[in-house]
């Protein structure tokens, strides 16, 4: 009974330690390490074209946004369900300084044209 005990507590720590084996601490990025992204997934599909194809800097910021470059400063994406979503949001006022792509709010900033007109062309490939 003892011997079953120990064999099966050093299964259990061979199993635990060998799931821990080649983790990174970095977070996944949609579209890195040969992976493309979900396409149903716009905001990965996005992420990835900026990144990847664009060359910008850019980071997933909460549920729903992308950020390009410096926060307050860079392009900010907020993706929303449908471009009904967002042409509400802009009917409403809450979207003041957007420009509506699709489903996406572009929140301009201080972004250079350079940057705009590479992010645009990602948010028009959707």
């Amino acid at each position: 009974m003892i011997a079953r005990r120990s064999a099966a507590a050093a299964a259990c720590a061979a199993a635990l330690a060998l799931a821990a084996c080649g983790g990174s601490d970095e977070p996944a990025r949609p579209g890195g390490k040969g992976q493309p992204p979900d396409p149903n997934d716009k905001r990965a599909v996005a992420l990835d074209c900026i990144v990847n194809k664009e060359g910008l800097d850019a980071r997933l910021v909460g549920e729903k946004d992308i950020q390009v470059g410096l926060v307050d400063i860079g392009p900010r994406i907020e993706f929303l369900i449908s471009s009904g979503e967002a042409e509400g949001r802009q009917f409403q006022g809450d979207a003041q300084g957007a420009e509506q792509i699709g489903s996406a709010l572009l929140f301009l900033n201080d972004g250079s044209e350079d940057d705009l007109e590479k992010v645009e062309r990602c948010l028009d490939d959707q």
